[in-house]
């Protein structure tokens, strides 16, 4: 089998290629490789031939996926005429994605390959990130530590009006209850506080078993002390947190957005943050991404701003490459995957 990985700074094609050799000697056959790698995260990336948050050259990607079996990547841009080179041969493309955005999953569909990929792949990492930065946003420490760092002691921090809440005594809010808002739910049933959730497709038995009631949004805005959101991009989401959300929200509250910036209204983010309504914001996600340079929220010292690095951890980088090997591989043994964008190309075209 010859199988083209398309690695990156954070996942390389050498790890890739490590990852899928082992799995497909687990199921008896054997790999032969051509591995490249670009900048990203150094060189950022962008829409590239119709698909969205990808990075390299979909040129050089065509010519070495020719007569290749298999094309495995991070976020490397599958675009049709990449597909296009692969056709006759490719017979699996595997993301290491929770949302294979690089992906044109329509040309996929046509050429009959099934695109695997890895739904919650970093939800550990990101279920860590929230709670910790919760924690830091209701003590107020990045304003804290950012004065001390310019050589400021601020002792007000100890004024009773200053102090904030400890996840012992916070009810917090997440907006969605996917993979990794129940992994929150999970961690922050461990520090004690109670959790509520709004999320029209949520499994309320799982809910239960996390120890979430499932509410409105607008009950979860008025009695949250924290709000986090996990809810995908759709045309339903995009900014449900506007400015009538935020109005809603009780005061002194803080706002955490680790899923996609398009889910929140910016300017009605600032003017909320401005007026003092809410207490604080972390925000590792922003419309555009990265941020306009005049973007005042980045700048503000109640806003935790960190550039996309939620899901960031060495063991998102490896556990993801094991995990899409044994993907690729279970495809190319004739196994079903577990998770693939397109089934429907699992059985063939039809007689």
């Amino acid at each position: 089998m010859r199988v083209v990985c398309a690695g990156d700074e954070f996942i390389s094609g050498d790890l890739l290629a490590r990852a899928v050799e082992v799995e497909l000697e687990r199921v008896g056959l054997a790999g032969k490789f051509d591995v490249l790698d670009t900048p990203w995260p150094t060189a950022p990336f962008g829409e590239v031939d119709g698909v969205r948050e990808a990075a390299g050259d979909p040129q050089r990607l065509a010519e070495l996926v020719r007569g290749a079996d298999a094309l495995v990547t991070h976020l490397a841009p599958i675009t049709a005429d990449v597909l296009a080179a692969g056709r006759g041969s490719l017979r699996v493309v595997g993301v290491t994605r929770g949302g294979p955005v690089n992906v044109d999953v329509p040309a996929a569909t046509a050429a009959g390959v099934p695109v695997v990929h890895l739904p919650g792949r970093n939800l550990g990492a990101v279920a860590e990130f929230c709670v910790g930065t919760m924690i830091c946003a209701m003590r107020g420490l990045p304003a804290a530590a950012a004065q001390l760092s310019a050589g400021q002691w601020d002792g007000g921090g100890f004024r009773y009006d200053r102090t904030g809440l400890e996840l012992r005594a916070a009810t917090v809010g997440l907006v969605g209850l996917g993979a990794i808002g129940l992994r929150v739910a999970e961690l922050l049933r461990a520090f004690g506080s109670r959790v509520l959730a709004a999320d029209p497709y949520a499994d309320p038995a799982a809910a239960q078993r996390a120890g979430v009631r499932l509410v409105d949004l607008p009950e979860l805005l008025s009695e949250c002390d924290v709000v986090s959101l996990h809810a995908r991009l759709t045309g339903e989401t995009r900014h449900i947190v506007d400015a009538a959300a935020l109005a809603g929200m009780r005061p002194g509250a803080v706002l955490v957005n680790t899923a996609r910036g398009e889910l929140v209204d910016t300017r009605a983010l600032d003017a909320a943050l401005a007026s003092g309504h809410l207490r604080a914001a972390v925000l590792d996600v922003f419309d555009p991404e990265p941020p306009a340079p005049d973007d005042p929220l980045p700048r503000r010292p109640e806003v935790l701003a960190t550039p996309h690095l939620a899901g960031a951890s060495r063991q998102v980088a490896e556990e993801s490459a094991a995990r899409i090997a044994g993907e690729v591989a279970r495809v190319l043994a004739g196994e079903p995957p577990e998770h693939c964008v397109n089934p429907d190309v699992l059985a063939g075209p039809p007689t």
